[in-house]
């Protein structure tokens, strides 16, 4: 409840600076200085989720991980925007059910110390959220494209290009980029000064370019070990700061109550994909991850950046985070009451640059309901 209130009072902040200096959201949205400013935001979030991930604990269930992040993502982006499609006769929903579908991992990362989960269960659940956000933002220039040329979507009519081939091409100049700053960080060596350097062209080339998926596999090798402790600092300010953006882009009116629809079909399509992808676990862990659904930095940055060609982005996706992540607080709760905690383990240890740590230890049993705990 504390991270809603936050990321609510920072919304509530930027809906009173526009309101205060009435501001032009519209010219605003298509600026240059806005469009850098999101993408700037959005590789600072995913170049933190995959510094963190331990590599050496994330192969213990890889099967589960990388169904997680490309089908499960898939399936609950099919899920949320199909429905509500359907329900609100608005193409524009295929494209909002992608920019809900991530988890937060900074939501997650709090939830590390949390002995309710097995080791198994958090160290599945950690990898999870900081995996998909990549994978949904590949997803999203193929929906982008899809919404552009299919439906004449984003203030463009229906063409001849394909929208395979755009995903294609965005795809390859995200892996050059990605190929070309490995070669270069090997360059680099154990310099810092080199490693700095090299790691803000990256950032640099990324956000001049639009290609964010480059930046998160960066994250997997360019990892400056002095900058471990500076990571959550630079994106908690980053949260802050997107979640002021998108207050500021509020002006203009919240769809409510199709931004309360998409936070309960994000959360319910988690349900669904969760439930299908972790059979073989625990009953408590199959709950817990079933009821993992939290947006924050990503959907909020997605949102942000979708703004620049899709009017009307923000105004939904404000809402439908709010809402996913209050059902999240409710649906753990009642899993607290009525699920006996898994036993007592060690938390995951923080990732390190260069961590090569043992694989998480596997928790197998299975704990039953515990009838003193029912109300």
């Amino acid at each position: 409840m504390r991270r809603i209130g936050q990321l609510s009072l920072f919304i509530l902040l930027g809906l009173g600076i526009a309101w205060a200096l009435s501001a032009d959201v519209d010219a605003l949205a298509h600026s240059t200085s806005y469009r850098v400013g999101a993408y700037l935001l959005l590789a600072v979030g995913l170049y933190s989720a995959t510094y963190g991930i331990d590599l050496a604990q994330a192969r213990t269930d890889k099967k589960i991980i990388v169904g997680a992040v490309t089908v499960g993502v898939v399936v609950k982006a099919l899920l949320i925007g199909g429905l509500l499609a359907l329900a609100w006769q608005n193409p524009l929903f295929l494209l909002l059910g992608v920019a809900v579908a991530q988890i937060d991992p900074l939501s997650v990362a709090a939830l590390m110390g949390d002995e309710r989960m097995s080791t198994r269960a958090r160290t599945v659940l950690a990898a999870w959220s900081s995996f998909d956000d990549p994978f949904t933002v590949v997803l999203a220039v193929y929906a982008s494209a899809v919404a552009a040329t299919s439906f004449g979507l984003g203030g463009s009519s229906a063409s001849d290009s394909d929208p395979l081939l755009l995903y294609a091409a965005d795809l390859a100049g995200n892996l050059a980029v990605a190929a070309v700053a490995w070669a270069l960080w090997r360059v680099a060596g154990s310099r810092p000064w080199a490693q700095y350097l090299a790691l803000a062209a990256f950032v640099a080339v990324a956000v001049a370019t639009g290609w964010m998926l480059a930046i998160a596999i960066i994250g997997l090798f360019a990892r400056p070990a002095a900058l471990g402790a500076w990571i959550p600092k630079v994106t908690t300010a980053a949260t802050y700061a997107a979640a002021t953006a998108l207050g500021v882009l509020l002006i203009d009116g919240i769809a409510i109550a199709e931004g309360i629809s998409l936070g309960v079909a994000a959360f319910a399509a988690q349900t669904v994909a969760a439930w299908l992808l972790t059979r073989g676990m625990p009953r408590n862990d199959r709950w817990h991850l079933a009821a993992a659904q939290q947006n924050g930095i990503t959907a909020i940055i997605l949102a942000l950046t979708l703004q620049i060609q899709f009017d009307g982005v923000v105004a939904v996706v404000a809402p439908a985070i709010i809402t996913a992540n209050l059902l999240h607080t409710a649906a753990n709760h009642l899993l607290d009451r009525h699920l006996r905690p898994a036993a007592a383990v060690p938390a995951p240890r923080p990732a390190t640059a260069g961590d090569t740590g043992s694989p998480a230890a596997t928790d197998t049993r299975d704990a039953g309901p515990d009838p003193s705990r029912h109300p």
